[in-house]
């Protein structure tokens, strides 16, 4: 694979209970969360010592953006160690409210919906060439967007005028157009914010916003890996197939809406595929590609997982319980279901659904799962908690968290964004950091020193 900057942007839902009962407001709940990081601005907003940002979005959302990236097994660890950070956030929270006299509990959930019906998102950023046209470039994606939901839709109980139904993902119901400026009031499946945060002269930042938050570390790798080799494939000008959609916002829908995966949407020449088959071309179409190229390791072990999972979930979806989230949450509604003998819109059943996706180790049921050996994992437990301290070594992470790091020591007053680091003070001084792919930066490293 080519190598690429690419990071993921995650949105967590929060609530404080008591009893079921909310007892704080969103605002007050994220000032509590973010206090000891931040301890004064309304809306946070800190780099932090792994080259990550942590804020607050819309709706008060708690927002993670991992450091850049150019190696897919180190994203995948980079995200992970945002869940633990939060969840960290969380239990110093929980264990300063009772000197403020509030008697309830904080949790935090890495998942789309709330039960209001708003939806909040996980955000793909990949730097792309600026050489390829966009159109062109949003022409060869959406189907397989659209489709690619088989192995990275995170599941949903969803109820609707039609009755309770369980969907493949929590997003696809959210997104309304192909792509627009605007990722709230009229969601697309590709956001065209042209912010590439490097030089725009020879990149742009590919804003990807239909996709579910993963739990699954085999769905996060899928998403990511697979998207980033249909971009090399693009950008090396190999991508020549007809499977453009006839009505795409009504075939991401119809997918998710059928977990037996048999529904077929009509392509604009008039056939009719199911998202497998539209995988299965796109997945066939990269292996000529790699093969063309001589590509990489990375590439085929990519390759290979991407055509297992097809694979399984072209058996029997069920099978692909281990890897999937939906399939992984699927089952355990399933066997709830039939020892209880209660129906889908059972409320219990709803609250195994978001009980899927609670960050913290002690209640979360897919870090329970974990723990029992029911899902697959690709990163080790200690190599997270690294991710959570430093930066990545081969991207300019490594400078900003590098700098932070020294700067906290130090207790130097300082500013950094994704492309310039800032001392403040007398002999101010401002670094602009152009080049993602740049480690390493004497300006910088005089700084830090």
């Amino acid at each position: 694979m080519k190598r690429r900057i690419f990071g993921l942007e995650s949105e967590y839902g929060i609530t404080c209970t008591n009893a079921s009962r909310p007892v704080l407001t969103c605002e007050l709940l994220v000032r509590y969360l973010f206090e000891e990081l931040v301890p004064s601005p309304k809306y946070p907003n800190v780099f932090l010592e792994n080259g990550a940002r942590l804020y607050v979005d819309t709706g008060f959302h708690p927002e993670y953006a991992t450091p850049e990236c150019d190696d897919l097994l180190d994203l995948v660890a980079y995200d992970r160690a945002g869940e633990r950070i939060i969840a960290d956030l969380v239990q110093r929270a929980d264990r300063r409210l009772p000197a403020h006299e509030v008697t309830g509990r904080i949790r935090a959930f890495k998942n789309n919906t709330d039960s209001a019906g708003n939806s909040y998102g996980c955000h793909e950023n990949y730097l792309v060439s600026r050489d390829t046209p966009f159109p062109a470039l949003v022409d060869a994606l959406v189907p397989f967007l659209v489709s690619r939901q088989v192995f990275t839709g995170a599941g949903q109980v969803q109820s609707g005028p039609d009755g309770v139904r369980y969907c493949l993902s929590q997003r696809a119901d959210h997104i309304v157009e192909e792509i627009s400026g605007s990722t709230v009031s009229r969601r697309p499946m590709i956001n065209t914010r042209d912010e590439p945060h490097a030089d725009g002269q020879r990149y742009r930042r590919l804003h990807v916003i239909v996709g579910d938050s993963n739990m699954s570390e085999v769905a996060t790798y899928l998403k990511v890996g697979t998207t980033a080799l249909v971009l090399d494939m693009i950008e090396d000008g190999f991508f020549d197939l007809r499977v453009e959609l006839e009505e795409s916002i009504c075939a991401l829908r119809a997918i998710s809406h059928d977990p037996s995966l048999r529904e077929r949407v009509r392509l604009k020449d008039g056939r009719a595929y199911t998202a497998l088959e539209i995988q299965h071309v796109y997945l066939e179409a990269c292996d000529a590609y790699v093969r063309r190229v001589g590509g990489a390791a990375d590439a085929r072990a990519l390759l290979a997982r991407w055509g297992q999972v097809l694979a399984r979930l072209a058996e029997d979806p069920s099978t692909a319980n281990r890897e999937v989230d939906w399939a992984i949450k699927k089952t355990v509604i399933d066997g709830y279901r039939a020892k209880h003998g209660c129906p889908l819109e059972d409320p219990r059943i709803g609250l195994l659904d978001l009980q899927y996706h609670d960050v913290g180790a002690d209640r979360g049921l897919y870090h329970f799962l974990v723990r029992r050996g029911e899902v697959d994992t690709l990163i080790p437990s200690e190599i997270v908690e690294g991710a959570r301290r430093h930066p990545p070594q081969t991207t300019r992470a490594r400078l900003r968290g590098d700098f932070v790091r020294r700067a906290n020591l130090r207790g130097s007053e300082y500013q950094v964004d994704w492309s310039y680091v800032r001392t403040l003070g007398p002999d101010s001084e401002t670094v602009l950091c152009p080049d993602p792919f740049l480690a390493y930066d004497e300006r910088v490293e005089r700084l830090v020193a």
